[in-house]
């Protein structure tokens, strides 16, 4: 079965020029024009992935990205204008998977897109403990069901978050360095900036304080990177 990819932005050159291409490349595409549309064909037609820019009508790309969260961790790729810096680090923390400054390059949107599929899918079987489960004290991560619990309790986590968390708890007292931490969660040859990743890493850690306040098993070593805890 083709993967389905939604888009939603305003601008209808943009929503025809990408359909074109991925459709080129076997995705089946579904488009909407704007946020408030998009989250109730979403939650009626739910995609593989979807592509969102950030200002919309109606419903912006950030606005849309929290509702959808509230049902659903379908990858989300944020496209931002080139000054938004600030929009980039609220939408990654807000739990987007990627996001992609305009104009862009659809050679790279398809990359992007193809390198988030393929993690999501992706059988980590051969590196797992226990099967396909790892065991740190309260920590349980399941790659085959997506499943990250701590304590007992569940947490919701996006493709990104599950597999940075799982690079780090596979070897624990490692440091991981940022860019170990790209190849983990993005894959080689994908250029990601670094804020990419302290982004993620800080909701991460919010998502799990909610659970537990005292909550401190990735640690951040200034200058080098990050790493789990081993008690």
């Amino acid at each position: 079965m083709p993967q389905t990819i939604a888009l939603v932005d305003d601008d209808r050159n943009i929503l025809t020029s990408v359909t074109m291409s991925l459709e080129a490349e076997g995705f089946r595409v579904q488009t909407y024009t704007d946020g408030a549309e998009a989250l109730e064909g979403l939650l009626r037609n739910p995609v593989d992935l979807a592509v969102l820019d950030i200002k919309m009508p109606r419903l912006d790309g950030m606005e849309l990205l929290s509702r959808l969260r509230q049902h659903s961790n379908v990858p989300v790729i944020f496209l931002t204008s080139k000054d938004d810096e600030l929009d980039e680090m609220i939408g990654l923390r807000m739990g987007a998977d990627d996001y992609i400054t305009k104009p862009f390059s659809q050679r790279l949107l398809i990359e992007r897109i193809r390198a988030i599929l393929r993690r999501r899918g992706q059988d980590l079987a051969p590196e797992q403990e226990d099967g396909d489960v790892i065991w740190r004290g309260d920590l349980v991560l399941d790659s085959n069901r997506h499943l990250c619990t701590w304590k007992g309790k569940e947490l919701n986590l996006t493709v990104t978050e599950f597999l940075l968390l799982q690079s780090l708890a596979r070897r624990p007292g490692h440091v991981k360095s940022r860019d170990q931490l790209i190849d983990a969660a993005y894959g080689k040859n994908i250029y990601v900036d670094d804020r990419t990743i302290d982004s993620h890493i800080k909701r991460l850690r919010k998502k799990f304080k909610e659970i537990d306040r005292k909550f401190a098993q990735i640690e951040t070593l200034y200058g080098v990177g990050y790493r789990y805890r081993t008690q």
